[in-house]
């Protein structure tokens, strides 16, 4: 493999949230080729979250597979320590984890419940985590969050979720000026529709068809189509890039 300003991240230690599977397993096995020893979390899928540890393990890099609950801060705290107390710090942050409930609700008939669930999920989890890593974090260190196109231009009848995506926007560029002093950068990158199991159910019955049609590129983007823009971030090449919303959704986020 050359040796490229891209691919240097030999002896980062990376925490890939949500990385059992989908846009988070393709960014740990990329982290990974580059060079990083990378740790992933899961909250119930372990055969799955092994099974990307054993490929990493395979390529020749260290790996672990940590479980817990990132809406819970003390569980995310013990996620991170376990982290830190096997490789001595995080230098990468990639916060993926997250939930969109499929169901379309209108905000009027939103139950409190499913509103709570989703800023518990990708609100309050996303800023434990980045909190914890942050403290654990060198300076020279990346975070990169996955948010949305729906956290740019709004999603009818998901409200919550681009509202919590919204939020994270507005996080990353607070954060990104808190921690430039330290050379830390914090970026985040936002797929449109992608083919994971997330989005099994508008996929279905012709829907996968009628969402490509309406993509500017005519495609669905894969898990690594994602991964790579992300891994891109937490290379030395995007220093000089911090507080910024990557788009990787095709041109989707032109459309109205």
């Amino acid at each position: 493999m050359p040796d490229t300003p891209l691919q240097r991240l030999a002896g980062r230690r990376a925490l890939v949230t949500g990385g059992s599977r989908g846009i988070g397993a393709a960014a740990a096995r990329l982290l990974a080729l580059c060079g990083a020893d990378v740790a992933i979390t899961y909250r119930t899928r372990q055969a799955d979250a092994d099974a990307v540890v054993d490929g990493i393990r395979a390529a020749g890099r260290q790996a672990m597979a940590v479980p817990g609950e990132l809406a819970d801060r003390a569980s995310v705290d013990a996620m991170v320590a376990r982290v830190v107390s096997a490789w001595g710090g995080v230098d990468i942050l990639v916060g993926n984890a997250g939930i969109w409930p499929a169901e379309e609700v209108a905000v009027r008939d939103m139950p409190d419940e499913r509103w709570a669930r989703t800023m518990a999920e990708n609100v309050d989890g996303m800023f434990f985590v980045t909190r914890s890593a942050l403290r654990a974090m060198p300076d020279g260190g990346r975070v990169v969050l996955v948010a949305s196109t729906a956290g740019q231009r709004g999603e009818a009848m998901h409200a919550d979720y681009a509202a919590s995506k919204g939020a994270m926007i507005s996080f990353v560029k607070s954060v990104a000026i808190e921690v430039a002093p330290r050379g830390i950068t914090v970026n985040s990158v936002a797929p449109g529709w992608v083919d994971t199991e997330m989005c099994a159910e508008p996929f279905a019955a012709g829907g996968r068809e009628r969402i490509a049609a309406g993509i500017p590129v005519g495609r669905i983007a894969t898990p690594d189509d994602i991964a790579a823009p992300i891994v891109f971030l937490c290379t030395e090449a995007a220093r000089h890039i911090t507080g910024e919303i990557l788009n990787v959704n095709g041109g989707s986020v032109l459309c109205g």
